[in-house]
């Protein structure tokens, strides 16, 4: 058996380079916001009423349920929450 060493989590169990790409953004983006929602002592009813969305969604945010959130949506809420996202594009390794 060999060993295989990945850079991310998401370059061992997504089928693409293009989708693994997707999920580690899609991820920091959520980690960064979550981050910001306990940093800022807000509870999730507070945090929903400043990111313009429902507690629920909150909360599926909260517990890390990546599949529920797209891109755009979480650049929408950072936005929302003040914060800025930039983007560094580099060469593959």
């Amino acid at each position: 058996m060999t060993e295989r060493y990945f850079d991310s989590v998401w370059d061992a169990i997504e089928d693409t380079p293009a989708e693994a790409a997707h999920m580690r953004l899609r991820s920091q983006l959520m980690m960064a916001l979550r981050n910001h929602i306990e940093q800022s002592g807000l509870n999730q009813s507070q945090a929903a009423k400043v990111l313009g969305v429902t507690q629920p969604r909150v909360s599926d945010l909260m517990r890390g349920k990546i599949d529920l959130f797209a891109i755009d949506t979480l650049v929408a809420m950072l936005a929302a929450a003040g914060l800025q996202v930039e983007l560094r594009i580099a060469a593959a390794a």
